[in-house]
């Protein structure tokens, strides 16, 4: 009877034991270099923090001719973290489809 439950005891820790594999070896991971940008591919856009192309002093032109010296605006401080596309919808109109147009062309422009 012993051997029985000897056996047994044996079979059912054996059994997990047997179970757990080592970790599958992962291959190492492999960095590619960033692409270069493409021909054509504008410095900025619409979906650029409004603070990084105002950082610009081309973009910064753009900005406060276009969109009527927006680095001015009061509420300044609590949108620049912000893109253009971001701001539009809360901008109660002043952000108009156009007024983006104009923008986008004339970012796209800054080499």
């Amino acid at each position: 009877m012993k051997s029985v439950i000897f056996a047994a005891i044996v079979a059912l820790t054996a059994a997990p034991l047997a179970a757990q594999t080592a970790p599958a070896p992962t291959a190492p991971a492999v960095t590619t270099p960033a692409a270069p940008a493409a021909a054509g591919t504008a410095k900025f856009d619409l979906d650029t923090p409004i603070e990084t192309i105002a950082a610009n002093p081309a973009g910064k032109t753009v900005l406060d001719t276009d969109l009527q010296n927006i680095t001015a605006h009061p509420m300044y401080d609590q949108f620049k973290g912000m893109s253009l596309n971001q701001v539009q919808p809360m901008s109660q109109g002043a952000l108009t489809d156009a007024a983006l147009a104009k923008v986008k062309a004339d970012l796209a422009a800054i080499k």
